[in-house]
Order: C-alpha cells, then sequence, then structure tokens
C-alpha cells in the first residue's frame, strides 16, 4: 500500500490549514462579530479563553475522544485482515479471536490515551490525537508477525519515519482510521487554532 503524506510544520500549523465549509462559523476567519480574540482595551481581569470558545473546543475534543475510541478497534480489524488477504493467510478460529483481542487492547490504551490529551490544556498538549492513533499500530503488527505475514514493500518516507512499521499500517489521517473520523477531527483541530490564536492576541503577541 502506497500512502501519500503531507507534513506541516507543527500541530497549530496543521489545524490552521483545516478550514472549509463544514467548520462552524465561529472558527473560520473573519466570521461573526462578536468579541472573540480581541485585544482588551481596559485593565479588566480576562479569562484566559472566551467562555463561548471553551465550551465549544471542550465539546469537539469530548466527540473525537468518542469517535477515536470506537474507531480502533474496526480499524485493527481491517488493517489486520488486508494483509493477510494479500498474502493468502486463512483466518481460522484462533487468528480471529487474536485479532479481537488486539483490537480490544488497542481501544484500551488508545481511548485512555487520547482522553487523556484532549483533556490536556491546548498549550501543554504534547502530541496530537493521530500521533496516539499511530503509536497503535504495535498491536496489529504484532498479529501479522505471529500469523507468518511477509513484511510489504514501503515507500521511502514510511521506512524513515516509521521504521518498526512492517506492514505499512501507519495511518496518515483520521479518515485512514474510519471516515468517520474526519469531521470530528478537523473540526477539533479547527477550534484549537482558534483558541490558540485568541490566547496570543490577548497576550499581544498577534
Amino acid at each position: 500500500m502506497q500512502t501519500q503524506w503531507y507534513t506541516t510544520p507543527s500541530n497549530t500549523d496543521s489545524a490552521l490549514i483545516l478550514t472549509g465549509p463544514c467548520l462552524p462559523a465561529e472558527f473560520v476567519p473573519g466570521a461573526g462579530q462578536g468579541e472573540h480574540g480581541r485585544v482588551p482595551t481596559d485593565d479588566a481581569p480576562r479569562p484566559l479563553d472566551d467562555p463561548g470558545d471553551a465550551a465549544s473546543l471542550a465539546r469537539y475534543a469530548a466527540a473525537l475522544a468518542e469517535g477515536i475510541e470506537s474507531a480502533i478497534p474496526g480499524w485493527v480489524q481491517r488493517s489486520v485482515g488486508s494483509v493477510l488477504a494479500d498474502q493468502g493467510i486463512v483466518v481460522d478460529d484462533a487468528l480471529a479471536a487474536r485479532i479481537d483481542e488486539a483490537g480490544r487492547a488497542a481501544q484500551a490504551e488508545g481511548a485512555a490515551r487520547a482522553r487523556q490529551l484532549l483533556a490536556t490544556d491546548i498549550d501543554a498538549q504534547a502530541g496530537n490525537p493521530l500521533a496516539v492513533l499511530r503509536g497503535l499500530v504495535g498491536h496489529a503488527t504484532a498479529v501479522l508477525a505471529a500469523a507468518g505475514a511477509r513484511p510489504v514493500t514501503r515507500d521511502e518516507f514510511s521506512e524513515r519515519n516509521f521504521p518498526d512499521d512492517v506492514y505499512d499500517l501507519t495511518p496518515a489521517s483520521f479518515a485512514d482510521i474510519d471516515p468517520a473520523l474526519h469531521e470530528p477531527g478537523l473540526v477539533w483541530g479547527a477550534a484549537k487554532a482558534h483558541v490558540h490564536l485568541a490566547r496570543r492576541r490577548r497576550e499581544g503577541k498577534l
């Protein structure tokens, strides 16, 4: 499987380019006439974030976390099943049980890590939810190796950046996990970028 990769300098930069007609208006630059992101003109205390922005970000983060938790088992099953089918390896009851177990283990690990990350203040977040998902590839890899699957041919980028992913399972986007994750990931990324920029404006850094 060959994958086209697109990289950006940072998590925030990545979110900034994720704009489009499906995004809520409050996260499209220039939309609306509210006070979101404006620099205070007096010395009165201000909250770190606009309350509405903070509530929206929390809501979108929760939706993304729920979507991630739901999508992981199916992603593991499809990833393993695709490689096995390509190599003509029959899935018997024992192998099916191992695939199911790997999906549950990946779900438990990934859901916990994603929720913890998404509950962390955006300025303190280390990494992003897609990186969490990429870190779960080992669960599927272990099942495939035990089943006798052969490593697949990968491009130079994948070999360099994901040396242990010998079956080329690393997702390039949320949609590679499940198409249903595309929009929640897009909206959360835009909301995070909006809050980040609003903070920097309040600090007089923009």
